[in-house]
């Protein structure tokens, strides 16, 4: 926190292992976690000793008794709307996990909201807070890399479905399997690279390759399944993403595949390119020149690293907001909507078998 700037007084929805990452960056960054609420006891009771915050099971009775300037939510998606919309009507800025919500019309409800609110909504889409995305963005938008036309964009686990049994892989729950938990990360970082353009056609195949399997290979015990298990997602997609002037992204997505593990993105532009990994700190550059002779050059960033990147810069930026009382310029909820109307899109072309249009009405 810098000197002068207003402590924040924070509430958090959702105390699991996320709840519990924000209270403490907020917390290292010298602001007050006052709050919390959960539906379970021993994630309020472990909440209370850790932050010394007062605890609730219900959001609207924190939301009513704590005097807050801003909430985090990090419920499981299915959640999201509630109690992002409670906290946005009563004036509190939120940072709401990603993605948006569990659904595209619960989405829109949380957008209608905030476009309404005194206070401002945030998605955490923590990967562009990463040396690499920093740098490449500054040289777009000095027109280094002319016009970005496509963006080839992997996010896949060799093996990494999570525990089955959790709300991940409860469609119900979630909203859906890998293209929401972590290809929503993908589908942000992609047009976050190509600076957010309309999106207009997808075409997408889901898959169930490994999750409902007796004999997954689970070397990182990832997978705990229990007799209660629900897998009722995806657990990989493939996608074609075309925006507007033609320009496209090309989504590969997996929880579990059989191929090397990648988070590579790589961007083509009329005058140059870029290699960059997904939350990483290399970016490679690659363009041509006639200087002496006809070439190829590559060059790789060196010497370089923001402070604060990934959860912590995110929420760093997010808490910098509220003290300021200025709304953050990125990660905003209109963006959110736009990823979740890809993701939508996604589901909608999978099941009809065929590229549809995506709706940004």
């Amino acid at each position: 926190m810098t000197d002068g700037q207003q402590t924040v007084r924070l509430g958090v929805v959702g105390l699991g292992f996320m709840g519990q990452t924000h209270a403490t960056n907020a917390a290292e960054f010298g602001h007050e976690v006052v709050a919390g609420t959960d539906v379970v006891a021993d994630s309020r009771d472990e909440f209370a000793r850790e932050f010394g915050a007062t605890t609730y099971e219900d959001a609207d009775e924190m939301y009513e008794r704590e005097n807050l300037d801003a909430v985090v939510v990090s419920t499981p998606n299915a959640f999201h709307e509630e109690s992002v919309v409670g906290a946005l009507e009563r004036g509190y800025d939120v940072l709401c996990e990603k993605p948006l919500a569990d659904d595209l019309d619960a989405a829109e409800r949380i957008a209608a909201a905030a476009r309404e609110a005194e206070g401002f909504c945030m998605v955490n889409f923590h990967n562009r807070v990463s040396t690499a995305a920093e740098v490449f963005t500054g040289y777009r938008d000095d027109g280094r890399f002319g016009d970005v036309t496509h963006v080839q964009a992997d996010y896949v686990r060799s093996r990494g479905i999570p525990g089955v049994g959790s709300w991940f892989t409860n469609e119900e729950l979630s909203g859906g399997g890998a293209v929401v938990d972590i290809g929503v990360h993908a589908i942000d970082f992609a047009l976050y690279l190509m600076d957010f353009p309309p999106v207009e056609e997808v075409f997408a195949v889901t898959r169930t390759e490994f999750g409902n399997r007796e004999d997954y290979a689970d070397p990182g015990d990832w997978y705990d399944e229990t007799e209660e298990a629900v897998f009722d997602v995806e657990d990989s997609a493939t996608a074609m993403i075309r925006c507007a002037d033609d320009r496209t992204v090309s989504l590969e997505v997996a929880w579990a595949a059989n191929q090397q593990p990648s988070q590579e993105f790589v961007v083509r532009g009329t005058d140059a390119g870029a290699r960059l990994d997904l939350g990483g700190e290399e970016l490679h550059l690659i363009e041509s020149g006639r200087q002496g002779t006809d070439h190829v050059m590559e060059a790789e960033l060196a010497d370089g690293s923001l402070d604060h990147t990934g959860w912590e810069g995110n929420d760093r930026r997010f808490l910098e907001a509220v003290a300021s009382g200025q709304p953050p310029a990125e990660s905003t909820v209109e963006e959110a909507l736009t990823v979740q109307r890809v993701m939508d899109a996604i589901y909608r072309s999978a099941e009809a078998g065929t590229c549809v249009s995506v709706d940004d009405e």
